[in-house]
């Protein structure tokens, strides 16, 4: 992820790509954009995508995939940097296949957040390979969209296992 030059915050602000791909403003903090968005990413998925049935979360993750290409690559264009820090929906794509099979309750959102920003920062793995080799629109949206499916594998291994781990049922 790279800085963008000076003027690029004011075209993004004008421009509904803009706030899209900036994940309606998360990506003009100064500092750590990405866990802001991440952040940010947490309230629409409280507030209603946590009651989603499962094929329109996942219709819902797929639109969300497209419209962060379709943003994305108007940022990178008008930021003239490959992927650039202010792009922060693919961390909202991220963080949503993260929770997708949450239970709505703090310890799993809180262990849903840091897995994707785990996977999101080490980059193991294909996420590493996606980040080197897949440039583009695509490229930003794809190495976070691979975090996110590890967390969620993480996730989803945690809450299978969470009852045999309980005390009472040892």
């Amino acid at each position: 992820m790279s800085r963008v030059p000076v003027g690029t915050r004011r075209r993004m602000m004008r421009h509904p790509r803009g706030w899209i791909a900036a994940g309606f403003g998360a990506g003009f903090s100064r500092v750590a954009p990405g866990t802001v968005g991440s952040l940010v990413a947490l309230l629409p998925w409280w507030l209603w995508m946590h009651a989603l049935p499962p094929a329109e979360y996942a219709a819902l993750l797929i639109l969300a995939f497209a419209v962060g290409i379709w943003a994305a690559r108007w940022a990178i264009r008008e930021s003239g940097v490959p992927d650039p820090s202010i792009v922060v929906w693919d961390e909202f794509v991220g963080v949503w296949l993260a929770l997708w099979v949450v239970p709505p309750e703090w310890p799993w959102v809180l262990a849903a957040f840091l897995a994707f920003r785990l996977f999101d920062v080490w980059k193991p793995w294909p996420v590493r390979w996606a980040d080197r080799s897949v440039k583009g629109a695509f490229g930003t949206m794809l190495d976070d969209a691979l975090a996110g499916l590890m967390a969620l594998a993480v996730l989803y291994v945690a809450l299978a296992a969470w009852p045999l781990l309980r005390p009472d049922s040892l």
